[in-house]
């Protein structure tokens, strides 16, 4: 009976589904576009990221090349631990 009433072309209750399902449309459209924004702006975040780890490796490399370059100082000895309080020292008796 209800499915009867329901279905007559000038019916009360199929205008109601039809706002309701307007509604129903208008709220997804609403959360799907939220969602996207979310998702671009995580993807955004985690380039930002990205850049910024790949810019701190950069300077690290270029650190690290630039200690290397300076490390050639013959006013430095080399010495070894052997245990305790035991040093043994190399080179110094070859400075001038």
């Amino acid at each position: 009976m209800v499915k009867d009433f329901a279905a007559g072309p000038g019916s009360a209750l199929r205008s109601l589904a039809a706002i309701g399902a307007g509604l129903a449309t208008a709220a997804a459209v609403v959360v799907g576009a939220v969602l996207a924004l979310f998702a671009a702006a995580t993807v955004t975040v985690i380039a930002v990221m990205g850049s910024i780890l790949l810019g701190f490796a950069g300077l690290a490399m270029r650190a690290r090349r630039t200690v290397r370059a300076r490390r050639r100082n013959d006013d430095i000895i080399e010495a070894r631990h052997l245990g305790g309080h035991h040093w043994v020292a190399y080179g110094w008796t070859e400075r001038s």
